[in-house]
């Protein structure tokens, strides 16, 4: 009998001591940190290149069957941030052969791009207009939809090895547009 009064004591102060304890941890909404929180975007530091496109490492990539235009990324700029934006130098090329260079970002998170700057007479110029813009999926120049859904992402979180990106624009295994071509429909 003195046993079971022992254990019942033991158990009500062991009960006790976890509700006490409990109560010191403290609720997350009265102290401002709510888990559930949607986070806040930070964008890190951006750095213009510092050097032209490397014309060993240009790799091309279909976009859409719509497009006139031929479109390559340089596989030696993508950089992977912590930021959660993939940075990556894009080079567009007319029907006639005019190339537009330009250094910019994506966010798999938000589905959006952002034009950092462009490569002019032999220098980088950033722009000073930047902001982040929605990634629009049914236009025929749709390259960073095609970037986004087969290299830079994986569904809307960044894809953080950089040899599953190379891989995945090559241009035989390339799941950005309807089927590996270059623009012209030509492997």
């Amino acid at each position: 009998m003195k046993l079971s009064i022992c254990g019942l004591r033991l158990f009500i102060l062991t009960l006790a001591l976890g509700f006490a304890l409990a109560g010191c941890a403290g609720d997350p909404l009265e102290s401002g940190l709510d888990p559930f929180a949607p986070m806040i975007f930070k964008e890190g530091a951006t750095a213009m290149p510092l050097n032209p496109p490397n014309t060993v490492t240009i790799q091309p990539f279909y976009v859409s069957q719509q497009t006139i235009f031929k479109f390559a990324v340089d596989t030696d700029s993508i950089l992977i941030g912590n930021d959660g934006i993939t940075r990556y130098i894009v080079i567009l090329t007319s029907p006639n052969g005019n190339s537009q260079v330009q250094y910019e970002g994506i966010r798999c998170d938000s589905f959006q791009w952002r034009l950092y700057g462009t490569f002019e007479s032999g220098a980088w110029k950033e722009n000073p207009l930047s902001s982040w813009k929605p990634i629009k999926d049914h236009t025929p120049n749709r390259y960073q939809a095609a970037l986004a859904q087969g290299a830079f992402c994986n569904f809307s979180s960044q894809e953080k090895n950089i040899k599953d990106i190379i891989n995945s624009l090559n241009p035989n295994g390339f799941t950005g547009g309807t089927k590996p071509t270059n623009s012209f429909g030509v492997m």
